[in-house]
């Protein structure tokens, strides 16, 4: 953290990203694994898992991310629910070096 550096867990909520770790390490960010997003408007458990995953990130002070966001449903979810931060192909699905520039540029 001295030298900047900043530490997500990835995947949260499952297989190795227990609570645990965001106890035990110097975590900064909590990224939503995709496989829990995929439920918001389909599984009102995944929803409140989401809900209570970002609640637990907030009280602890770490930014929280959700990867996977392909739907508008997904994003107003998410919107409503203060996530910081979207990864997915909602806003683009992935470039190039190339495509990056000139996304870059057309904005």
């Amino acid at each position: 953290k001295d030298m900047g550096v900043s530490i997500s867990i990835d995947d949260f909520g499952t297989e190795f990203s227990s609570l645990s770790r965001i106890k035990d390490l110097p975590v900064d960010r909590l990224k939503i694994d995709m496989q829990f997003i995929k439920g918001i408007g389909v599984n009102t458990r995944d929803e409140s898992i989401i809900s209570v995953m970002i609640y637990l990130a907030k009280r602890l002070g770490l930014k929280i991310i959700a990867e996977g966001v392909e739907t508008a449903e997904q994003m107003a979810f998410l919107r409503d629910e203060n996530c910081d931060e979207i990864q997915g192909y909602y806003y683009f699905k992935p470039l190039s070096a190339d495509e990056i520039d000139g996304e870059i540029l057309m904005v």
